[in-house]
Formats: C-alpha cells, structure tokens, sequence
C-alpha cells in the first residue's frame, strides 16, 4: 500500500512512499529459523503425554509395591514397565518417536538419528510429563515419602555399574528397531518393551532399574529425595549412548541410514504416500 506523508512546507505537494519488494516479503516464524518441523509442537505435546503415563505407571507401581507387596508384586512392577512402554510406542511411536527418556534423546542425536536443537525440547518436555505425574500420584496416593523413588540399594558405584549395563541392553534394541532398516519394524514395542521389563526386574534389587533421567528426576522432586540422583543422570547417558555408537558399529548398511529416530510400526499406503 502507498503511504502519504506530509512535507514540513506548508504548500509543498505530500512525498509519496511505496514499499521496497523486501518489505514485501512473508514473515518467518521463529521456529523456521530453527530446525523445528511442522508439527513439532505435536510432537512435544505427545512427549509430555506419553511420559506423564510411563512415570505414573511405574512409579505408582513401585509405590504399591513398596508399602504393600500384596497389592503389586514386584515381578507385576517390572510388568507394568514394559507394558507401558510398549503401549507408548504403538500409540505415539509414529508422531513424536515414543522416546520418553532424555537419554534416548541425546543418544540418539549422538549417533545423528536425531537433530541436536530438538534435544533440549524434547528433553524439557519429557521432565514435564514425569514432574506432573509424580505430583498427580503425591496427590492421589496421599504420600511424600514413597513415590516410586529409585535410590541405590547398595553403594552409588554398584548403581552406576548396573543402571549403565541395563540402560545399555534397553538402547541397544532400541536401535536396532528405530534406525535399521532391516528390523522388523512392526515388533518395536514388543521388542523394547519386553527389554524394559526384563532389565527392570534384574536390576530393581540394586539400582530399582530406572534407566530413564525423567523417571528418577520427577519422584525425586515431588518426594524432596535426592539420594544418588547423579547415578540415575550418568549411568542412563552412558548406557545409552554406548549403545548407539556399538550397534551402529556392527550394523550392516547397504542403505542410507534413516536420519530420524522413530519406531516403523507399518508400511501402510499412507506412510508410502507420507515418503
């Protein structure tokens, strides 16, 4: 549009002004500035859901099991751990890559599976979904001091060893179903989900089998216990991002590797059309 403005002399014709093609040009969003997909705010949303699930689940299993093992068993915690993971993939897998574990993030950006300025998004995300859970089961459960905390049972050292092997076996499926193209990409929840319960219930006696930044961070704030948190922060990063660089090591590749992390739960004819 042309704008008019006056002139300081009183009967000087007005000076017209027309707008150069750069002032022409659309406004860019913030996010485009960024490596930020179209939807990425689905994306994180599906990260905020699909954690606040996994800790509630867990930790509120735990948290039965702990004051009353006739309630959950401890073997039926584990179960509930790897069900709940495999019920997040097959439900938010295809959307947001089902990661829920800040670990899984990084190793997965560490390995190039994943882009470096969606960690802290992801991440950020993925501590709202455990923060919000452990404060719904405080409410719920109508307790501070037992909410699914994962502590050591023995010394920090011994945690560490044992969060950093079995978050290692977790990681290791995980990439196999997420980044290879040769797996069977429709039992990726089945797979990860059955190495989460298994490992949880060989490590729940040493280090309670955490594996997860998130899962230890948000009990650990609603119940002001802090105990060996920092085994639960480096043992999971360690484990995971070992895992990565190992499998990506002995994988065969006679394709490009997918640049993306996210679990194939079918080719249909609207992911073909997707490509």
């Amino acid at each position: 549009m042309t704008e008019i403005h006056p002139s300081d002399g009183i009967y000087e014709l007005p000076i017209v002004t027309t707008p150069t093609h750069a002032n022409l040009q659309p406004r860019r969003s913030i996010l485009s500035l960024f490596d930020y997909p179209p939807g990425f705010t689905r994306k994180v949303v599906a990260e905020v859901v699909a954690t606040f699930l996994l800790v509630f689940m867990t930790c509120g299993a735990a948290s039965l099991t702990t004051s009353d093992n006739r309630k959950v068993s401890q073997l039926g915690a584990s179960i509930v751990g790897g069900l709940i993971v495999t019920v997040m993939i097959y439900s938010v897998g295809h959307i947001s890559g089902a990661h829920m574990n800040p670990a899984v993030t990084f190793a997965f950006a560490t390995g190039g599976h994943f882009p470096w300025v969606q960690v802290p998004i992801y991440a950020a995300a993925q501590l709202t979904g455990s923060i919000s859970a452990s404060f719904a089961l405080r409410a719920l459960l109508e307790q501070t001091n037992n909410l699914g905390t994962t502590t050591p049972s023995g010394t920090d050292v011994q945690a560490l060893i044992m969060e950093i092997i079995v978050t290692f076996c977790m990681m290791f499926v995980t990439s196999a179903v997420a980044t290879d193209a040769k797996a069977v990409g429709e039992l990726a929840g089945m797979a990860v989900g059955s190495a989460v319960c298994i490992t949880s219930i060989f490590a729940g006696p040493v280090s309670g089998g955490s594996m997860n930044p998130a899962r230890t961070i948000g009990p650990a704030i609603a119940s002001n216990n802090y105990k060996g948190i920092w085994v639960y922060i480096v043992g999971p990063v360690i484990g995971t991002v070992s895992a990565v660089m190992c499998y990506s090591f002995i994988r065969y590749i006679d394709r490009p590797v997918q640049s993306i992390s996210s679990f194939k739960l079918g080719r249909t004819k609207s992911n073909v059309e997707d490509v």
